[in-house]
């Protein structure tokens, strides 16, 4: 199926946007400095590893010593061991909105989920408020807290993830959310040969979310490098992308990506098909105060 010709390139925002995010009823970044970030997850205080937080705390040290989990890195990228005052549940429910998704505290320093993405999915909800049954894809879906988003404001979600694990996680979180009946498919797999097989089956999506790590590993050992695959990925999910496509949205968490450099990959692969292209920053703001972290880039286009 091919697109609809157009001589229209999509019209690039001149300005990047900041998008923060400053917390809602269940997340919170309380305080931040000397490389370190101090959050709440429903009812637990967790502090973090956040090297740009060059500033000095906000909150007394004791506000700080009564967290109840700390996380100490080993290296400069996830590694490292949480310490915990006691021994926290495996899993608790936190919530975005109507969507219901359980708190871990995972080995790779997060917690099962992005607060700052909490920007990204309000977007979500509204790109598909009025759009009922519009097809999503969510690649690289992880614990699906985007998938459910786009499900509860009435999408038929495909979602996509190398880790069994994660999409099991996925699957917890939509009965949680009573979004176990919605159409939802859960894909374990390479998110790249999925989008390939797809590609020859021509396969069509009005939406399409494409947030991969900076190095990943497919269940049968294939590697995703973000600098080396993220051209041709954006491209192949261009080509996914039905007549009647709302939305298609990356973002990158590597130091060496750009919300500028997202928009010229994404506004090429786009080309002849109109639209517009935002870009720019997702960052976490305090809940008192006007400091931010920024903590990913992004760029999406839209149709109108």
């Amino acid at each position: 199926m091919a697109h609809p010709s157009s001589s229209a390139d999509p019209i690039r925002a001149s300005q990047p946007l900041s998008l923060r995010t400053t917390g809602w009823a269940d997340y919170a970044l309380l305080d931040s400095g000397g490389g370190r970030k101090l959050e709440r997850y429903g009812r637990f205080t967790v502090i973090r590893p956040e090297p740009q937080c060059a500033w000095a705390p906000r909150l007394p040290a004791s506000v700080w010593k009564s967290a109840d989990a700390v996380f100490d890195a080993t290296d400069e990228d996830e590694a490292g061991k949480w310490r915990f005052n006691q021994q926290p549940p495996e899993t608790w429910p936190l919530a975005f909105g109507d969507v219901r998704f359980h708190g871990r505290f995972t080995a790779f320093r997060h917690l099962a989920f992005f607060p700052e993405q909490a920007a990204n999915w309000a977007w979500l909800e509204q790109q598909l408020a009025a759009r009922e049954g519009q097809r999503v894809l969510n690649l690289f879906g992880y614990t699906g807290v985007a998938s459910l988003v786009c499900a509860a404001a009435g999408a038929a979600v495909t979602h996509v993830d190398a880790s069994k694990k994660a999409v099991g996680w996925a699957r917890e979180n939509a009965a949680l959310s009573g979004l176990s009946e919605k159409p939802i498919r859960w894909i374990t797999e390479d998110a790249r040969k999925y989008v390939q097989r797809e590609a020859r089956r021509e396969s069509r999506y009005e939406g399409i979310i494409l947030d991969p790590p900076k190095y990943g590993r497919g269940p049968d050992g294939e590697v995703w490098r973000l600098f080396e695959d993220m051209g041709e990925m954006t491209h192949l999910c261009a080509s996914l992308l039905s007549e009647n496509a709302s939305f298609l949205v990356l973002n990158a968490y590597a130091a060496r990506i750009s919300g500028a450099a997202l928009a010229s990959l994404l506004g090429e692969a786009m080309k002849g098909r109109g639209g517009r292209v935002e870009w720019g920053e997702l960052t976490l703001g305090e809940q008192d105060g006007n400091r931010e972290i920024g903590l990913s880039f992004f760029a999406r286009w839209t149709a109108a």
